[in-house]
């Protein structure tokens, strides 16, 4: 295969990673998701990453159809990645994308869910000891000597449930010597420390080197303690170099001349031989213990490799797993064939629970064909079976909330993940339009958003559609009809969907297979906060709030005049209801 038929590889990364890797081992690192190799080779991280979502997972990331979808599928990856226990777990999450088919989904769940559990189990300690067996194989960048030690560690600690029972199963005496042998080359080197002989040697040669730097020092140094005739001076020669070196006495006989003409010739031919004879030494020493060293990795190539795979699949799902505790997350049911439906009891949004200073209220909600037979408390019926919702309601009463949350869940129950809810049933989807608000009222904006939000509705699969707000990007008379198209072009063609607007009885009628459901806000705090009740009412239109704003506003006005100017808006929107609203307010606070 030709690199430039991988997704965003053209000639000049072609050449980049052709340079660094060489064609087969880029193929290599391109088909196995490894981000290191090609951001190593020079590619920017980013870049690689976009490289390996197409290469590794083409037909999932289509499902993401605008690019507020693919940012939330971002924003999730963030948020797993942050729970990631080595670097290269990390670099696996960013490359994760929504899966094809429906067995991939539950293959990945399984592995997940079974890494969640046995995570739960560990105890403290043992949890550390995993954690810790990590930490080191990311301080010897995930190499293959640190995932054999990695998988020492973890025999080492009896980690042996779940995803940890495949290092249970692996030769542990074979391992051992392995690493030893990992640890002792370094290429074609064998690394100080290794052997005893070739550290001596090495020690030797070193040291004949330091005394060859300052050979007429040590001429004089002989000289000046009296020694004057040829044989004292070649044994007190040969006295220093023993007591000064690691040579042995052989060697030092051996590489003494026998016609040297003066005590420098005599120093410097026989430093020459020994350093000659040193060097041989070496080269021939270190070619035998390497030669042993690869033998012994060629015996244990199928156990280390076991050992490389084990330890970066049980990362991977570890890292995912601790994401799914963290957020209580649970399986999700598929539902296909005839039925489709989107349904959540008891949903989290995983943006607002990823902050330390949120208070997360959980939401039950559902489109088509659902399971949920109990409503939270204050709501009067469960959710019909329509397969599109027109979602109205208080101004910051959480239904852009809703909507993200909702394509938090069916993303992540297509990437095989487990999801932040109680119980969920999700039909994968082959399209998911997400479009969050945006502010800009010019025509261009309504081009481009009605350019990515109704393709997708155009093809034979099925489509999820979460559309915030569309008023905000036209004039509202235009907008409530394009709106209703939408929601009639979505109903005519079996999509799912649920439609954010304040324009709900402009909308009517609506197809008989779309209803409207309502937010309601309840008043205003103590502290004059808005109190909304973010759980949707079924088949009930919500109302925006004016008069709980206004009411506020009125009750912190310290300027008169700007008192003046709210108490107008008061009069407009009820001046009445605004006066209740304060009188309960300072009842509730006791004033």
């Amino acid at each position: 295969m030709r690199l430039e038929e991988y997704w965003g590889v053209g000639p000049k990364t072609r050449e980049t990673l052709v340079d660094e890797l060489g064609r087969e081992e880029a193929i290599r690192a391109i088909e196995s998701g490894d981000v290191r190799a090609l951001s190593d080779a020079g590619l920017a991280r980013g870049r690689a990453t976009r490289i390996l979502r197409r290469a590794t997972g083409g037909a999932g990331i289509d499902i993401l159809a605008t690019g507020d979808a693919r940012s939330a599928y971002k924003e999730l990856v963030d948020l797993a990645v942050g729970h990631a226990v080595t670097q290269r777990a990390a670099d696996r999450i960013r490359v994760l994308t929504p899966l094809a088919s429906r067995d991939a989904m539950e293959d990945r769940l399984e592995d997940v869910l079974t890494a969640r559990d046995a995570w739960a189990d560990l105890s403290d300690d043992d949890r550390i000891a995993v954690l810790d067996a990590y930490d080191r194989y990311d301080e010897r960048d995930g190499s293959e000597r640190a995932a054999v030690e990695a998988a020492l560690a973890l025999l080492e600690a009896g980690v042996d449930s779940g995803p940890f029972a495949v290092i249970a199963d692996l030769d542990g005496d074979r391992l051992v010597e392995a690493a030893e042998a990992l640890a002792a080359l370094d290429g074609s080197r064998v690394r100080d420390g290794a052997d005893e002989e070739l550290d001596r040697l090495r020690d030797a040669l070193g040291a004949v080197e330091d005394v060859d730097a300052n050979a007429l020092s040590l001429i004089e140094d002989l000289r000046s303690e009296g020694v004057r005739d040829v044989e004292g001076f070649r044994q007190s020669f040969e006295d220093y170099l023993l007591s000064e070196t690691a040579v042995t006495i052989d060697q030092v006989r051996e590489a003494m001349p026998t016609d040297a003409t003066d005590a420098t010739d005599f120093v410097g031919e026989t430093l020459r031989t020994l350093r000659s004879d040193l060097t041989a030494a070496i080269d021939e020493r270190e070619e035998a213990v390497a030669n042993e060293f690869r033998d012994t990795l060629e015996d244990a190539r199928e156990g280390v490799a076991q050992a490389v795979e084990a330890v970066d699949d049980i990362a991977l799902h570890l890292s995912l797993a601790r994401f799914a505790l963290e957020y209580d997350c649970s399986r999700p049911v598929f539902v296909d064939g005839g039925a489709a439906t989107v349904s959540v009891i008891n949903a989290r949004n995983l943006t607002l629970a990823s902050r330390d200073d949120e208070t997360v209220q959980s939401i039950t909600y559902a489109l088509g064909e659902h399971g949920i037979t109990s409503v939270p408390a204050g709501v009067d019926s469960v959710p019909g079976e329509e397969r599109v919702a027109v979602l109205t309601g208080a101004n910051s009463g959480g239904k852009t909330t809703l909507l993200e949350t909702l394509c938090q869940v069916v993303l992540l129950a297509s990437m095989g993940l487990p999801v932040p809810a109680d119980r969920a049933e999700v039909t994968p989807v082959d399209s998911l339009v997400f479009h969050r608000r945006h502010a800009s009222f010019n025509a261009g904006v309504l081009e481009s958003t009605l350019r990515s939000i109704v393709p997708p509705l155009s093809t034979d699969g099925r489509t999820l559609m979460l559309v915030d707000e569309f008023e905000a990007i036209t004039e509202p008379g235009s907008a409530a009809d394009l709106l209703h198209g939408l929601v009639t072009l979505s109903v005519d063609r079996d999509a799912l969907g649920v439609f954010v607007t304040h324009l709900a009885d402009d909308l009517e009628p609506l197809p008989s297979d779309a209803r409207v459901d309502g937010i309601f806000a309840e008043g205003l705090s103590p502290d004059l906060e808005l109190l909304v009740d973010y759980q949707p009412r079924f088949g009930t239109v919500g109302r925006s709030t004016p008069e709980f704003i206004v009411s506020r506003l009125v009750a912190n006005a310290t300027d008169r005049s700007e008192r003046v100017g709210f108490e107008t808006l008061a009069e407009a929107v009820g001046n009445d209801v605004v006066q209740r609203t304060l009188a309960d307010t300072r009842w509730a606070s006791g004033e």
